[in-house]
């Protein structure tokens, strides 16, 4: 697909600098752009990659000087080169309210206009998806689900009976949503299941990457708060209430009944313990195991977590500890009390 760069400056609504006629063919990324393509200028550490770019155009911030070449100047250059990736490399979009013969969907079940439905997918006795939503190849929902708008079920995603979900929430491939949550009593010697008499609710604009789990409420729900985005494989316990908009990065662990506040981001292989509160804005570094009540605000590592200025105080400390053994051992045999161990 070719276009000028006055064509793309007017997509993003961005400023244009230099030959508005050029011709562009494609957009790529800075080490991947030649002659010909588009390319996009994040920040200034990429200003030496841009210079020596063999790119034609750019798309930059408005601090990014011009350097003879075209360029169109916005407030977010990655957001703005998205939007000409997703023009220039758009495919047609497939009709609207297609259900492929091979799928099924319930007599009781209610399909608003404009919602398609995938090879072999299936949807349960009388579940309710909303209007423009997807459900992908393979996916199954259960019974008495109630989808809002323009939800999207990527292939093989599987959600059980009675899950709520808001407008626009994604689903990525391999999910399964409402699973029994692992709950047992021991009962002489055995492990006796606890039923699993819940649901799952995801709010408004949640998305769960692939292969990630969440499971139903013993008795009410698993809540998901709006906004919130899940990355692949990760798995959030029964009875758990995650607040609005978090960043729950891969491989986060978050076991049963626990609590999240707003905008709480955790960083990949995080782990937490059940009945743990955390509060609103809280960040946990990487690999941390949380296993009590983190207040709003704070900044944690470690495992156990502690407040990250103590945590790089240890690590310093750790760090310094063969120099502090040899000062030991000198110390010991300077008042003959042998070798240190």
């Amino acid at each position: 697909m070719g276009v000028t760069v006055r064509e793309l400056a007017d997509w993003v609504r961005g400023e244009l600098l230099g030959d508005p006629e050029l011709a562009i063919t494609n957009a790529r990324t800075l080490n991947e752009a030649g002659p010909g393509d588009i390319t996009f200028v994040e920040n200034e550490k990429n200003l030496a990659a841009w210079q020596t770019s063999r790119a034609s155009a750019a798309v930059v911030h408005a601090s990014v000087p011009v350097n003879g070449r075209p360029v169109i100047r916005v407030a977010d250059p990655l957001m703005a080169f998205a939007d000409i990736v997703r023009h220039m490399r758009g495919r047609p979009a497939e009709p609207p309210g297609s259900v492929h013969p091979t799928a099924f969907v319930h007599p009781t079940a209610t399909v608003a206009p404009g919602v398609s439905v995938g090879p072999f997918a299936v949807i349960g006795e009388g579940s309710q998806v909303g209007e423009n939503s997807t459900i992908g190849a393979g996916a199954v929902v259960g019974r008495f689900c109630k989808f809002g708008r323009e939800v999207t079920i990527h292939p093989r995603v599987v959600v059980y009976d009675d899950c709520v979900f808001g407008d626009r929430v994604t689903v990525h491939a391999g999910t399964v949503i409402g699973a029994d949550g692992f709950g047992y009593r021991n009962h002489q010697g055995q492990h006796i299941k606890v039923p699993q008499l819940g649901w799952v609710e995801l709010e408004d604009d949640v998305e769960i990457g692939a292969c990630s789990t969440v499971d139903r409420g013993t008795f009410g729900p698993t809540r998901i708060g709006a906004g919130t985005k899940i990355d692949n494989l990760v798995m959030i316990g029964h009875n758990c209430q995650i607040g609005k908009h978090n960043v729950l990065c891969g491989q986060v662990g978050i076991a049963g009944s626990c609590t999240t506040g707003d905008h709480v981001v955790m960083a990949g292989q995080v782990g937490l313990a059940d009945h743990v509160t955390i509060g609103s804005r809280v960040v946990i570094g990487a690999k941390s195991g949380v296993a009590s009540e983190i207040p709003s605000d704070s900044n944690v590592l470690g495992a156990p977590a502690v407040p990250l200025p103590q945590q790089k105080r240890l690590l310093i400390s750790l760090a310094k500890l063969p120099e502090i053994r040899e000062d030991v051992k000198q110390i010991k045999k300077h008042l003959g009390l042998g070798a240190a161990g």
